[in-house]
C-alpha cells in the first residue's frame, strides 16, 4: 500500500523508523511522532516544506522520543502536523488532510492530526503530540481516541520545536485507557497533588451548553452514570481572548524571525494566523501575560481539588466545509484546561448518531496519574 503523505511524512517499510533503545512496560507498542520532535538522524519538518527543507539532521531524540525508545516501544515513523501546530482542524494546504477512520468524510483534528490518524487506523499504538489550545484534545474527541495534556511543564520538552512556551505541552493519544496510563508511567514524574479518595466530579450545565446537542447528550449521560455533581462553573470568553492574544504573541516571537519573509510559504489558514500575530504589540503582549497569570491562580482556585468534567470538543468532527464555525465554542472548553495549565483527559464516549466525541476530564495541577486512574475506570 502507498504511503499516505497525509498521515506520515517519514514511514519505513518494513519498519521501524527507530527500533527500542530498551525494555519495559512499553514492550511491543509503536509511536506516531508528531513533526515537532527530533528523532535523531532525520529533520523536523513542522509541516512546512520550506522549513523541512531548511531543517539540520538531528543528532539526538527529543527527550520524550528518547524515554519512549528506553521504555521499549519502536518509533513507527515521523507523522503530519498542521504548519507549526497553529491550528485545529487536522488540514495541511500542502500535504493535504489526514483522513478520519472513525468518521469518514469529516476532519481528524489537529494539530496532532497525523499521529492521531496513525493510531485511529491501527498503524502505530501510541501517537506522541503536543497540546497548546487543544491539538490533543481535538483530535481525541474527533477520532474516537483516549488523549492527555498534561500538567503544563510536567513532562520534559527538550528537543520540541515550541509554539507558545507559555502553554506548550507534550500529549500523547491511545486506542485504549490502559495503554495511554503506561505510557503515563513511562513520561509523567510521580503526582505532586494526587486526587484524594472520592475526589468529587462536577460538571456545568454552562459548559454543557457551549456543546451541540448530541454531544452535550453523550457527555451529559456519563457525567449522570459517575455520579457527577454540579458546579455554575462559566464560560469566560476573556479568559480565551487573553489565551489567543498571548498565544500568537509567543508564536510571532517563536517563529517571527524565521517567518518574517517567507509569509508565502504557509497556506492560507495559518498564515493569517502568524498575519494576525504578527501585529501584536509588546503591551498588548505584556497585557494578555498578566491576565493569564490571573486567570491561572482564579482557575485553579476554582477547581481545587475536584474534577471537572465538560466536552473535549463543541460538536462531533465536523465536516471540512464546516470546520471552522464550531472553533469559538470548542476554545472557550479547551482554554479552561490550557489557561489553568491543568492536565485534561479526554475520554471518547459515542454519540447517538454513533459518532465519537470526547469527555473531558479537568484536575489539580499535579495530579495526572490519578487522573488518568479515574480516566480509565470512568471510560470502562
Amino acid at each position: 500500500m502507498p504511503l499516505d503523505l497525509s498521515v506520515w511524512r517519514v514511514r519505513p517499510e518494513p519498519g521501524p523508523l527507530v527500533a527500542p533503545s530498551g525494555s519495559g512496560v512499553l514492550d511491543g507498542e509503536t509511536v506516531a511522532v508528531k513533526d515537532l520532535f527530533a528523532v535523531a538522524g532525520q529533520r523536523v519538518g513542522a509541516g512546512n516544506p520550506a522549513w523541512l527543507a531548511a531543517a539540520p539532521v538531528q543528532e539526538a531524540h527529543a527527550d520524550a522520543v528518547a524515554r519512549l525508545l528506553a521504555a521499549g516501544a519502536a518509533v513507527a515513523g515521523i507523522a503530519q502536523t498542521e504548519e507549526f501546530a497553529y491550528s485545529l482542524t487536522g488540514a495541511n494546504a500542502h500535504h493535504g488532510t489526514p483522513p478520519n477512520p472513525r468518521a469518514p468524510g469529516r476532519i481528524s483534528g489537529g494539530s496532532t492530526s497525523g499521529p492521531a490518524t496513525a493510531v485511529a487506523a491501527g498503524e502505530a499504538s501510541v501517537a506522541l503530540g503536543t497540546d497548546t489550545g487543544g491539538s490533543v484534545r481535538v483530535p481525541a474527541a474527533y477520532q474516537g481516541l483516549w488523549g492527555i495534556r498534561p500538567t503544563h511543564g510536567a513532562v520534559a520538552d527538550g528537543g520540541l520545536l515550541p509554539l507558545a512556551p507559555s502553554f506548550d505541552t507534550v500529549g500523547w493519544l491511545t486506542r485504549d485507557a490502559a495503554t495511554l496510563a503506561r505510557v503515563g508511567e513511562v513520561l509523567l514524574p510521580e503526582d505532586e497533588a494526587a486526587l484524594p479518595d472520592g475526589a468529587p466530579l462536577v460538571v456545568s450545565d454552562d459548559l454543557l451548553g457551549l456543546a451541540a446537542p448530541e454531544v452535550r447528550d453523550a457527555v451529559g449521560r456519563l457525567a449522570r452514570d459517575a455520579g457527577a455533581g454540579a458546579t455554575d462553573w462559566a464560560p469566560e470568553p476573556a479568559w480565551l481572548a487573553a489565551f489567543q492574544t498571548l498565544q500568537a504573541a509567543e508564536a510571532w516571537a517563536v517563529h517571527g524571525p524565521w517567518l518574517a519573509d517567507r509569509m508565502d510559504t504557509l497556506g492560507p489558514a495559518v498564515r493569517g494566523r502568524f498575519e494576525r500575530a504578527r501585529l501584536i504589540g509588546a503591551v498588548d503582549a505584556a497585557t494578555a501575560r498578566a491576565a493569564v497569570v490571573r486567570a491561572r491562580a482564579e482557575i485553579r482556585d476554582r477547581l481545587g481539588e475536584r474534577v471537572l468534567l465538560l466536552p473535549s470538543t463543541a460538536t462531533v468532527a465536523p465536516r471540512p466545509e464546516d470546520a471552522e464555525a464550531a472553533r469559538e465554542a470548542t476554545m472557550l472548553l479547551t482554554c479552561v484546561a490550557g489557561v489553568g495549565g491543568l492536565p485534561a483527559v479526554s475520554v471518547p464516549v459515542t454519540t447517538a448518531s454513533a459518532l465519537p466525541a470526547g469527555a473531558c476530564l479537568v484536575g489539580p495541577a499535579g495530579s495526572d496519574r490519578a487522573l488518568l486512574a479515574l480516566a480509565g475506570r470512568l471510560g470502562n
